[in-house]
């Protein structure tokens, strides 16, 4: 796998993927696009959610949705690391069984997701989840 980063001005930079695809990112805090470190967020949401809605389709559960809502703290000293991440697993459908739920998101970060294994080896994440009937 490769990737490429070419700066297009300011503090923007543009990703490009070894599948042809592309990002913008922002330097500046995010002012124009996302910051380096929410694209991590975002990446582990989606990492996630990936293992999540698959395990929970194999399981035969009648999933209609799901959202990862992600809150993290970073340390007070430079860099600025990381320290705490939360994701939040919001799982809508009809009958779909807690149970089934807890296993799928518990596989996700402990066995399956890519990025949550490479950065729980220094950031302590956690995750919860709730089901809304749709």
């Amino acid at each position: 796998m490769k990737a490429s980063v070419k700066w297009i001005g300011e503090e923007l930079f543009m990703g490009t993927s070894d599948s042809g695809h592309t990002t913008v990112l922002d330097a500046n805090g995010g002012a124009l696009a996302p910051s380096p470190l929410e694209s991590i967020l975002i990446s582990l949401g989606c990492c996630s959610s990936v293992d999540v809605v698959s395990i929970l389709k194999k399981t035969r559960q009648n999933v209609t949705g799901c959202r990862v809502d992600i809150s993290a703290s970073r340390v007070d000293s430079v860099p600025k690391l990381f320290s705490d991440i939360h994701l939040h697993f919001v799982i809508s459908g009809q009958d779909v069984a807690a149970k089934h739920v807890e296993r799928a998101v518990s596989l996700s970060a402990d066995k399956y997701c890519s990025v949550a294994l490479m950065l729980n080896k220094s950031v302590n994440i956690t995750h919860d989840y709730e089901v809304v009937a749709s």
